[in-house]
């Protein structure tokens, strides 16, 4: 498998996950007693970062590795787009999480997730987007 394949499966791979969380997991989150939400993440957690690390690690070094092959309007876009969605996962997600496993987050925190989470939503569905229209012959 080349890397541009295996960019575009990874892509794919975050994009069906992001909406998976944002249409699913993250609203679900509301309808759980505050025990049983703090119990369940406790096992989510883990069990979600050994699928979405590896993914975005992945992706990391791929467009990396195309921005140091080239700099063009995709490498460089492309890759701000993964740095966008670290940043988002690792400033606004990562905290909120650990609201939750500390059993110190509120209604708001949970709702947040879903709001907030349109953003890497709206990130990684983009970058598929145009990975998929970049890899088109012409």
């Amino acid at each position: 498998m080349n890397e541009d394949s295996l960019r575009l499966l990874l892509d794919f791979g975050l994009l069906v996950l992001i909406w998976l969380v944002q249409l699913v997991i993250y609203p679900s989150f509301l309808h759980f007693q505050k025990e049983g939400l703090v119990g369940w993440h406790k096992k989510y957690t883990p069990r979600i970062t050994f699928i979405v690390l590896p993914l975005m690690l992945g992706q990391l070094m791929l467009y990396g590795s195309l921005l140091q092959q080239e700099k063009t309007v995709y490498s460089i876009g492309s890759f701000t787009l993964v740095l966008i969605a670290w940043l988002l996962t690792f400033t606004v997600f990562v905290p909120r999480h650990k609201e939750i496993s500390a059993n110190s987050y509120s209604e708001k925190t949970l709702s947040q997730l879903v709001t907030y989470n349109w953003g890497r939503t709206v990130v990684w569905t983009a970058l598929f987007i145009w990975n998929v229209l970049i890899q088109q012959p012409y």
